[in-house]
Order: structure tokens, then C-alpha cells, then sequence
């Protein structure tokens, strides 16, 4: 900041004053044409000044929006005369009467643009520095920049738009939740560690030095104690905390709709929260949601569109073509265990350029390539790949993908979980790059039917797809140990336009097969005593067969505000490297504190190497 700008500042601080008996009457986006002849106190920032002279024009800005405010020499000269301080981000307080404001003047854009408060009487409630950004929407400021003054950040209408639409949302879930007769019950934070998942944040405790918390994941095994403690029905809009790599949609604490019932089945739990969305969408966003939901099993999603969290706002699946292609000639197709294929109508136009692009695009996800086909004619078929293939194939092929003329075809051959990756997410990443993807349209979806287990290639070994608190399918009990590759689960999530945005399964409530279920796992009986003993004791005395859903409120509010990332939803979020740049945390604390928690750091590598470069030589 300037030596110039400080002493203005200096100069003008002396002109601060109190608010006294003032009382605001209304904020700024309140009056209208209906308001004219009205006095009233306005209070916000200054968003704009504009002397013109004679008269001096203020936009005057609070969260609910604009009002212009006039003041003017032939009103009130001395208001007038110390108006010429006011500058961007002052904070400010206004007397004044409503009018229309001038034939030709009118804001059709602006809900207070048919008029303007003439102001009497004025005070200074605060200066401000210069901001390093401007305070509006259209705000070309680097993210980084806006998340290290997150405070002034904030004060742009749609951050604040944003944390509004949050509130609302917000409110509507309790307002429902208490109506249909659940209970919000408050669980700890400071938890035991059950590391079965993604890595927790651990607490050192000083009283018990040694032993540490784990801040929860979610708060997974107490609503299920809740259950066994017979309320039945519970809710919690609850802070969970996981220490993994982030992503635009994904923080190290982030925020959770968590609901649990008892004497339920599938059917119950996903009834309810349908009419959940419904009730949100509708008071937040004024949509009336049609019920029910479509359903699809786990196998159809990947099957079409290569993903468990499908975005079926437009078409474009996934066709498979593994036998079709057998015996071909080009042996990458004839050898594959997998051959997939998506369809892009119009897309004989794409560039070689976009082609490589795409290509680059799918080794993400471990493709070593990209094959693709432009379907110039009936007879034409341009590509590297086009003369290894017989009439019966190509024939085949265009009958099962319905090509066409202007169409590009994209193949993807190998194993099928690369293959349902990488045409999974070109499918999505396509769509954005074409616009084929209708705006302002929202998409719900249940996915059902989930594999109980995956395989961990690092830990060779099974792991539960959702928790290993999820009940198997009728009939999948024996496969949990002789199968588990084909053991499903009572496991559901609800998918909005390509994302999980809530996830929810029956519980198993008997404490033989949560036992078979940690076998299977590969936990011996000592680990699953000591890890999860409480809930073995729980589940034997009298558990009732329950479930439940868990929705990520940041990710819902994100759709529903239409954002692309869930750092725009939350009020102060952590970077990509899990960061706060508004108050630099993490950071370290002193030596006194870590005494006081038994705890010493291990001194990194490279300090020790320049500890040792830095010592004289003998």
C-alpha cells in the first residue's frame, strides 16, 4: 500500500464514528418502486463512487444485494461536501428518502434499479485498505490469492449467494428430518481408531501420553450403537474428517448428512431420502423432483457406462464388442479379455489434434492408447485400425453402436477395469468438451447391488467396497469366504448428474456374521476384539435390523449451486495440498507444547544431511 493511500486513510479515520441510536430499517436489496417517499437507514460497503460533479452516486452493498445512493449538494450540502472521503470497501451508514430515479435511469438488472435513497444524513463506520481483488463477481484473481483473504473473498455476492443457498439447504433437511420423526444426536470427535479405510487424523492425548484419538471418519459405528440403544431413527449434520489426497470435490474435513433407522429395508431408506431431495430441491431451489428415482444395479452401471456413478443427463454408453472382435485381425482387439466402444455423433469432424488430446486424456486412467473410427460413409472408414477389420466386423460394430455417417467411434481394448475407466470418463469428458450435456438439468439416479468386497492389489487381499459393517445380499453369506469376488452387497447410492452424493447401506445387526464378515476380511479374532469389541457387545444384546444413508453436503450444495469445485461451498476450505492460506495452517507449535504430550519429532532427512554438510571438518 502506498505512503499516499495511508495517509488518506490516517486522515480519514478521524471522521469514524459510532452508530448511536441509528437503527437499520431494511437492507439493501428490500426497497422498490412501491417504497418512493419512504425514509429509511441503510447500512453496508461501499461497491462503487461515481462523482459526477454536482451529485455523488454510491452503490451501497450488504448480503442481500444494491442500492444506489444519491448524494447532493442542493439536499444536503454538508452530507454532500464529506461524501468526498468515501472510497471502495468503507463501511457506511445512511439516512435518506426514496425516489424514483430519473426517466431513462432505470437497472433493469437490479431488483432496487427503479430507484435511489437521496441521502440527509451520513456516517463513517469504519475505512478500508485498497483490496487486493475487487469485490464482484466477475473477479479475475487466482484462487490462491481469494483463499489467503478468504474474509474479503466472502464479501463477493455469489460466495455469499453460495453459503446462503447452504443455510437454506441446510435448514430444509432438519425442518424434514424432525418432521418425519428422526432425532439429531450428537456423536464424539475425539474417537478410537479403527483404520479400516482412509487414513484418520490422529489426537495425541496429555493425559494418557501414548495413546491417541482419531477424529471420525464418520460417525458410522455410533449411529449403529444408537440403533442398538433403540432411538430408531437418528440424524446428524456432522463434521468428518479423512486424511487422504484432494481433489476439487473432496476435502480433509468436510461436511455429512448422516441418518440411521431401525426395522428397515432397502426400500424404506431409499423412500426416505428421495422425499428428502425432493423436500430440498423445492425449498431451495423451487423444483418439484418426480418420484421415484430410476434404479440401476451396480453391473448395468459399469456395463454402460464404465463408472458406478453414471451421468445419464445425455447418452453416449458403452458398447461392448469383445466377441464381435475375436478373431480379428488386429490383434490388440483379438487378444483384449475386454473391447469397448462409445459412439460421438457429429464427431467426424474432430481435429487430429482433439483426437491426441483425448488420447493423452485416457492414460490417466492406465489406457496405452486410444483407437477411433470416422465413419465418412457406409463403405468409407477412416482410421489406422480400419483395414484389419472384416466386413462382418465393421458390420457388427455399426450395427451395435447405431453408427452413422459423421459419427467417430472410440475403442478402448485390455483389462476391463482400464477399459471401463478410461471410455467411462472420456465418455463424461467428451460431453463437456462438446456441450452435449443439457444445462440446468438435474439427473437422479440410484445405483444398487454393489460388490461386497474389491481387491487390494498393494495389500493383496479383500477389502469392503462401502464398510465392512454392510449386510451381504440374500444368499451371498457363503460367498463372502468362497466367493467373495461375486458376494453383493445391501449397499445403495444416490448418483446426481455423475456424482455420489449419497451412499447408504443395510447394516448387519448379528454378531456371527459381522464375525464371518471380519474373517473373510482376514482380521483375527484378537484384531476384531480389540478394534471393534463394543459393537460385537452391542450387536448381542438385542440389535435391531437397521440402515441408513449418508449424504456429503458439500458436494449437494456444489450442484446445486452449480459450481464446479466444493471449495466455493464451504466457508474456509483447505487447498489441494490440504492447506488453509488465510491462517497458514497446518504450522508448528513449540517445543513446550509437544513436551506437554510426550511426543519428540524425528528430525527429516535432509535437515540431518545439512546439519552434517554445515560441521566443520577436522
Amino acid at each position: 500500500m502506498s505512503e499516499q493511500i495511508q495517509d488518506l486513510q490516517l486522515e480519514h479515520s478521524k471522521y469514524i464514528t459510532d452508530l448511536g441510536d441509528w437503527t437499520r430499517t431494511c437492507s439493501c436489496s428490500h426497497l422498490t418502486a412501491e417504497d418512493v417517499g419512504r425514509d429509511v437507514c441503510l447500512m453496508g460497503w461501499v461497491q462503487f463512487r461515481r462523482d459526477h460533479g454536482g451529485l455523488i452516486f454510491v452503490d451501497l452493498r450488504d448480503r442481500e444485494g444494491l442500492t444506489q445512493v444519491v448524494f447532493s449538494p442542493d439536499v444536503a450540502p454538508e452530507a454532500h461536501e464529506q461524501a468526498g472521503i468515501l472510497r471502495l470497501e468503507y463501511v457506511i451508514a445512511i439516512k435518506g428518502r426514496v425516489r424514483t430515479r430519473p426517466e431513462g435511469m432505470a437497472n433493469p438488472n437490479l431488483k432496487t434499479g427503479e430507484i435511489e435513497v437521496v441521502v440527509h444524513d451520513w456516517k463513517l463506520l469504519n475505512t478500508s485498505k485498497t483490496p487486493p481483488f475487487a469485490i464482484e463477481d466477475r473477479c479475475d484473481a487466482g484462487e490462491n490469492l481469494r483463499l489467503a483473504w478468504r474474509f474479503l473473498d466472502l464479501r463477493r455476492p455469489c460466495m455469499q449467494k453460495n453459503l446462503i443457498l447452504r443455510h437454506r439447504a441446510m435448514q430444509a433437511i432438519r425442518r424434514f428430518l424432525d418432521e418425519d420423526g428422526f432425532l439429531e444426536v450428537e456423536t464424539p470427535f475425539l474417537t478410537k481408531s479403527t483404520p479400516e479405510g482412509a487414513r484418520d487424523f490422529l489426537v495425541p492425548s496429555r493425559l494418557n501420553q501414548g495413546s491417541f484419538y482419531a477424529l471420525p471418519q464418520s460417525p458410522q459405528l455410533f449411529k449403529q450403537l444408537l440403533m442398538c440403544s433403540g432411538f430408531e431413527k437418528y440424524f446428524q449434520i456432522v463434521r468428518c474428517f479423512r486424511d487422504e489426497d484432494l481433489r476439487a470435490d473432496r476435502q480433509p474435513e468436510f461436511t455429512q448428512v448422516d441418518m440411521e433407522l431401525s426395522f428397515v429395508n432397502e426400500e424404506d431408506v431409499m423412500s426416505m431420502a428421495e422425499r428428502l431431495m425432493q423436500r430440498v430441491f423445492k425449498d431451495v431451489l423451487g423444483r418439484e423432483l418426480q418420484l421415484p428415482f430410476p434404479r440401476m444395479t451396480w453391473d448395468e452401471a459399469m456395463r454402460d457406462y464404465g463408472v458406478d456413478k453414471p451421468d445419464t443427463r445425455f447418452g453416449m454408453k458403452l458398447v461392448e464388442l469383445t466377441d464381435a472382435v475375436r478373431n480379428s485381425g488386429f490383434k490388440l482387439f483379438a487378444q483384449a479379455p475386454m473391447v469397448k466402444a462409445i459412439k460421438v455423433e457429429g464427431g467426424e469432424s474432430l481435429t487430429r489434434k482433439e483426437i491426441d488430446a483425448y488420447t493423452e486424456f485416457v492414460r490417466i486412467y492406465g489406457a496405452q492408447g486410444l483407437a477411433w473410427i470416422k465413419i465418412k460413409s457406409d463403405t468409407e472408414w477412416q482410421s489406422p485400425i480400419a483395414k484389419f477389420l472384416s466386413e462382418e466386423e465393421r458390420e457388427t460394430i455399426r450395427t451395435r453402436l447405431e453408427a452413422k455417417t459423421g459419427d467417430i467411434l472410440f475403442f478402448q481394448a485390455g483389462d476391463p477395469e482400464m477399459v471401463n475407466a478410461a471410455l467411462g470418463n472420456l465418455r463424461v469428458h467428451i460431453a463437456q468438451k462438446l456441450n452435449l450435456i443439457p444445462a440446468d438439468s438435474f439427473n437422479f439416479l440410484w445405483v444398487t447391488e454393489f460388490p461386497l468386497f474389491e481387491y487390494d492389489k498393494e495389500e493383496h487381499r479383500y477389502v469392503a467396497c462401502h464398510h465392512p459393517f454392510t449386510s451381504p445380499m440374500e444368499g451371498h453369506m457363503e460367498l463372502m469366504t468362497s466367493d467373495p469376488a461375486h458376494a453383493k452387497a445391501r449397499a445403495y447410492d444416490m448418483v446426481l448428474n455423475g456424482n455420489e452424493v449419497g451412499g447408504g447401506s443395510i447394516r448387519i445387526h448379528s454378531a456371527a456374521t459381522q464375525m464371518r464378515m471380519f474373517e473373510a476380511l482376514g482380521f483375527s479374532d484378537e484384531r476384531a476384539e480389540e478394534q471393534f469389541g463394543f459393537l460385537f457387545h452391542a450387536l448381542e444384546f438385542g440389535a435391531p435390523p437397521h440402515g441408513g444413508i449418508a449424504f456429503g453436503l458439500d458436494r449437494l450444495i456444489m450442484l446445486l449451486a452449480g459450481c464446479q469445485s466444493i471449495r466455493d461451498v464451504i466457508a474456509f476450505p483447505k487447498t489441494q495440498k490440504a492447506t488453509c492460506l488465510l491462517t497458514s495452517a497446518p504450522s508448528q507449535v513449540s517445543q513446550a507444547q509437544l513436551r506437554e504430550l510426550g511426543i519428540r519429532l524425528r528430525e527429516a532427512p535432509e535437515k540431518k544431511a545439512e546439519a552434517r554438510a554445515d560441521k566443520p571438518q577436522a
